[in-house]
């Protein structure tokens, strides 16, 4: 069985099914998130794992279930909106399943996961170190896209002068823009850190975050 992390979002229903109207369409993506979480949470039950880490994991995706729908219900605003909070709730509930050895992360404004920010070129800072002695260095979320970004503002991270190299303690920042976002724009974006022993990654783990403009 492959890991559930290479998530990359999915429309619920095909154009023909799909409604206009955003209150259907909202409470269509709250019970999808209801529901793709038991897939989660069977996962959980194929690791086996020690009794603590099963519960960190599955409080994890329950709580991330309520968080997304609560973003779902009152912050999106448009249909696409709409997917970019679900998408990003699923990529969670993976993040979630999968566990979070390493100490790693991602904060806008102080805040992780769930994040407020104005327009414009918003500071994210990414905070990580490896486990007995390893680094870590900033890694790829899929072959050769290094962040996964999904946004209703057209946002996007710069990949200019990205710090590559390994640390024993990463504090970097990278920029992401959001110049043409607008109040109640959603952005939602995924940063993947690899841990490195003799130069080959050891472990990898992404982080979601989701921004709210305000």
């Amino acid at each position: 069985m492959a890991m559930p992390m290479d998530y990359n979002g999915v429309r619920i229903d095909d154009g023909s099914e799909r409604t206009d109207n955003v209150n259907d369409y909202k409470i269509t993506c709250m019970d999808f998130i209801k529901e793709i979480s038991h897939d989660y949470e069977a996962w959980v039950d194929y690791y086996k794992l020690p009794e603590d880490e099963d519960k960190i994991r599955r409080n994890g995706i329950r709580s991330t279930i309520e968080r997304t729908n609560d973003w779902i219900a009152k912050v999106a605003q448009t249909i696409k909106a709409v997917d970019v909070v679900m998408n990003d709730g699923i990529q969670k509930m993976a993040e979630s399943t999968a566990g979070k050895p390493l100490e790693f992360g991602v904060f806008v404004n102080g805040k992780s996961s769930y994040t407020m920010a104005k327009p414009g070129i918003i500071d994210v800072n990414v905070k990580s170190s490896g486990r007995q002695g390893r680094k870590t260095k900033l890694g790829f979320h899929f072959k050769d896209d290094r962040f996964r970004i999904e946004s209703t503002c057209g946002a996007f991270l710069d990949e200019t002068d990205l710090p590559t190299k390994d640390f024993d303690l990463m504090d970097i920042h990278l920029k992401l823009h959001a110049e043409n976002a607008k109040q109640r724009d959603v952005i939602s974006f995924t940063v993947t850190v690899s841990e490195m022993e003799n130069d080959v990654e050891f472990e990898r783990r992404g982080l979601t975050t989701i921004v709210h403009i305000v």
